[in-house]
């Protein structure tokens, strides 16, 4: 291609440059912590909870403090062996090494971790580089030391008695000298940590969320048995649980990962919560200083702990999670790896082994145990303990370390192999249900798959696959089309009419479909309605979902703005949540806001009438009342709309179906907590548990009395 730009000799070493210390992490920032929006904000202090919490693992310190300051600010506390105070070689006091230097800290295999999850020596000095102000306070031998840093500078403020990022700062030429502004009890120990995030990396936007901290410390509380962790919201924002005075939620829970999983299951149990526990070794070749500073090879033996959790449920969701060293791993590892293969291993051979009870053919491998057959109404927690583990990257989401994986396989094979064959009643009877369980799924696979190979040689043979309801729109463009699913056949007549039938697609309900929530899996297929959305849809169902043929770009719901609208809307919601839940994390689901009333004000003189739509009682009242004020008429009655079958084409159609004026609700989970509180709600609206609802509702109308009286 021809050249647009300058003459190769134009480019000289001039141009290049060399990012030094932490400046390289300020022009970066996405390098080290993924992200500059809230994500990367609590990014930021997961890092430094973190800290405090390797040293609970190694046996110092059991509480850990977090409070969020009415001044965006947050502060780390814990009663650990704080952070060295005496000089390196190089003349730093060893706080400054760890908050200004990269690669630096006690987890480089030098004696002080046996397992940790900050393992690159970045997190706390990349905390400091994207931070306006940091001041640390580290309480040893006696005596409490301070260190302040601007923008990873160390220096000092002069703010008087309270610490703000605007009071003026000193950075010092060379380095600085750690003050000592303190005494304490000669045993007491442990650090301080207080941050302003720089708005200069992090926009107005990003700010700390109360409820992923909440769920991390109650997460961490259960991977460390014995450690108590507060958090303490200070801040008084509309809206948040501060907004009427400082909240504080405090976690310890000595039953560590078993009483995680107890937690985490949301069905009833087919056995009890097992605990697996073991431990292996493996050999590792790492490079090491020698006496004159040079890089030798080493050949080291780490030792990796492992501790699983697990229970199998009645239901057919699956909850595995995964952690090395208390740091979550969303998406697995060799850690995972092995667990599921050892899984698959022991089931897999106990139902060999009690064949003809379970009347299970053996023959030609047409009945065998797939890892899916597992996996059904299973929850556990997966944990493993291991010096300097190798993660892709620095946001830690993957274990990258290969022997990791036998280890915990044969862990696995040997304690869960002692819970299926052991001669214990109650281990027996369990384990006979466990098999019994796991056949049945896989029977259902086999019945399922078997079924889908007849549709698919009955469909090969007709000349449509789709319900012949389905009004289909003509383009090929999936990104372009949406399909709306509209509640009864007066408003399909309506929205026929009203649609663009270029890109939009519309399939009617009949009234209020099943409610998965309580359904099996047979049963929902069975039913007309939610066969007949997951045909068109075309993407499958469950774990075999497949976002990527999906026919549309969105779904629409579209039902009545009453009651029973809401009822179906919520309905067909538990359908895509428990079913097709990659479109709704995707956020290609929508809910159609049609309005309630329409209100018609003549013109006045040589002006032009108006129509107006209004989406709620209180609403209305608004509008009349600007009106009267303006002395303005509108036609009377005021029309209300039943449903959306009252309305006429044009009246859907730039009301609720033209991208140009309609109003359309994204349905969103945004992050696990999101799924976690959505999974909270689907079964306490929809599941088969009664009294919780029913107290949700008495308080529900409380406040939908008190709306009404304040509008």
């Amino acid at each position: 291609m021809p050249s647009t730009s300058a003459s190769p000799a134009a480019y000289t070493a001039r141009h290049l440059s060399v990012l030094e210390g932490l400046e390289a992490v300020r022009k970066r920032p996405g390098m080290y912590i993924g992200s500059t929006d809230s994500r990367g904000l609590m990014h930021c202090l997961w890092e430094i909870i973190d800290n405090a919490v390797d040293e609970a693992l190694e046996g110092y310190g059991d509480r850990i403090e977090v409070i969020l300051h009415p001044d965006s600010s947050v502060e780390v506390r814990d009663v650990a062996r704080g952070i060295p105070v005496d000089n390196t070689a190089a003349g730093l006091s060893g706080v400054e090494v760890v908050f200004t230097k990269l690669h630096a800290g006690g987890k480089f295999g030098g004696g002080s971790y046996a397992a940790s999850g900050g393992l690159h020596g970045v997190g706390a000095s990349v905390v400091n580089a994207l931070s306006e102000r940091l001041d640390v306070e580290v309480d040893r031998d006696g005596k409490t030391y301070a260190m302040s840093f601007h923008r990873g500078e160390p220096g000092v403020f002069d703010d008087g008695s309270q610490p703000s990022p605007d009071a003026p700062f000193t950075a010092f030429t060379d380095h600085s000298e750690l003050r000592v502004v303190g005494k304490v009890a000669k045993k007491k120990t442990g650090t301080r940590i207080r941050y302003w995030a720089d708005p200069q990396i992090f926009p107005s936007s990003a700010t700390f969320s109360y409820d992923e901290l909440i769920t991390r410390a109650r997460q961490t509380s259960f991977l460390v048995p014995g450690l108590t962790l507060v958090v303490r919201d200070e801040r008084r924002l509309p809206g948040t649980p501060g907004a009427d005075g400082p909240v504080e939620e405090v976690f310890r829970h000595d039953g560590g990962i078993v009483d995680f999983v107890d937690h985490l299951a949301s069905d009833p149990p087919a056995t009890d919560t097992w605990r697996l526990v073991g431990s292996g070794t493996f050999d590792e070749t790492v490079q090491t200083l020698d006496d004159n500073g040079h890089l030798r090879p080493k050949d080291v033996t780490r030792t990796c702990e492992v501790e699983v959790a697990l229970r199998w449920g009645t239901g057919y969701d699956t909850e595995v999670r995964s952690f090395v060293n208390i740091i979550a791993t969303p998406k697995g590892g060799t850690h995972l790896t092995g667990f599921e293969q050892a899984l698959l291993k022991v089931i897999r051979k106990q139902v060999e082994e009690n064949a003809r009870r379970l009347k299970v053919s053996t023959k030609d491998n047409k009945e065998r145990i797939e890892k899916d057959d597992v996996l059904a109404g299973l929850t556990a927690v997966v944990t493993v303990r291991v010096p300097e583990p190798q993660f892709e990257g620095q946001t830690k989401e993957v274990l990258g370390t290969a022997a990791v994986r036998q280890i915990v396989s044969r862990v696995v094979e040997k304690e869960l192999t002692a819970h299926l064959t052991s001669s214990k009643r109650d281990l027996k009877t369990q384990s006979s249900l466990l098999l019994e369980k796991v056949v049945g799924e896989m029977r259902a696979r086999i019945q399922a798959r078997t079924q889908k190979e007849i549709s698919r040689r009955k469909n090969a043979l007709e000349t449509s696959t789709l319900p012949a309801k389905l009004a289909d729109c003509r383009t090929d463009d999936v990104e372009r089309s949406e399909l709306f699913i509209v509640e009864g056949d007066s408003a399909l007549g309506t929205a026929k009419l009203a649609r663009s039938s270029e890109f939009q697609a519309l399939l009617p309900i009949r009234g209020k479909i099943l409610n998965v929530q309580k359904a099996s899996l047979a049963d929902m297929l069975k039913n007309a309605e939610c066969a007949a959305i997951i045909q068109v849809i075309g993407a499958g169902s469950g774990r075999t979902f497949d976002l990527d043929a999906v026919r549309y770009g969105k779904i629409v719901l579209m039902t009545d703005a009453d009651v029973d609208g809401a009822h179906i809307r919520t309905l067909l919601l538990t359908l895509f949540f428990r079913y097709m839940r990659p479109l709704v994390e995707a956020g290609r689901v929508f809910a159609a806001v049609p309005p309630l009333h329409r209100v018609e004000v003549p013109a006045q003189g040589r002006g032009k009438g108006e129509v107006i739509y209004t989406y709620s009682d209180a609403e209305l009242e608004k509008v009349l009342a600007r009106l009267e004020r303006s002395n303005r008429r509108y036609k009377e009655p005021i029309q209300r709309y039943k449903g959306l079958g009252e309305m006429d084409a044009r009246q859907l159609a730039e009301t609720t179906m033209d991208p140009a004026g309609r109003t359309l609700r994204k349905i969103t989970m945004a992050d696990e907590a999101a799924v976690e509180q959505a999974e909270r709600t689907f079964e306490l609206l929809m599941g088969n548990d009664v009294a919780p609802r029913k107290d949700f509702l008495v308080a529900g109308a409380d406040l939908l009395d008190r709306d009404r009286i304040d509008a």
